[in-house]
This record gives C-alpha cells, structure tokens and sequence, in this order.
C-alpha cells in the first residue's frame, strides 16, 4: 500500500469540506423553514387569542340580559296578580 501524498490529502479535505458546506446549508434552509413556520403559529396563536378576547366580550351581556327578562316577567306577573 501506498502513502497519501500530499495532494491526495488536499483533495479528500476538499470532498470534506465540500460535505460539510452543503450539509450546513441543508440545515440552515431547514431552521429558516422552522423559523417561519413557528413566526406563523405565532401569529395564528395571536389572532385565536384576539377572537377569543371578543367572544369573551360579547357573551357578558347575556346573563344580564336573562336577569332583566327574568325580573322583568316577575314584574309582569306580580303586576298582573295586583290587577
């Protein structure tokens, strides 16, 4: 068997280094897509928490609403019972 002459190495380097760059590149084009995938769940975690803020907001109104009916039909009755 022969020894790797001084070329031999440089080029085996170059096929590592070749290996690694596009490796790294992979893995960068990977964490950009992570990176806008979790800025899009951000932003579907927001606007859920916005339009659940507004149901929240606007379901307040009905148990008052119930009470004024229901107090306004016992006024009705009792009204009715006097008459």
């Amino acid at each position: 068997m022969t020894e790797p002459g001084p070329h031999d190495v440089a080029l085996e380097l170059e096929r590592l280094r070749t290996a690694v760059e596009t490796g790294f590149a992979r893995i960068d084009g990977r964490l950009d897509l992570l990176a806008q995938r979790d800025d899009q769940t951000d932003k579907t975690l927001d606007d859920h928490e916005q339009r659940l803020t507004a149901l929240e907001r606007a379901r307040w109104p009905l148990p008052s609403l119930a009470v004024l009916v229901g107090t306004a039909g016992c006024a009705l009755s009792a009204w009715q019972l006097i008459r």
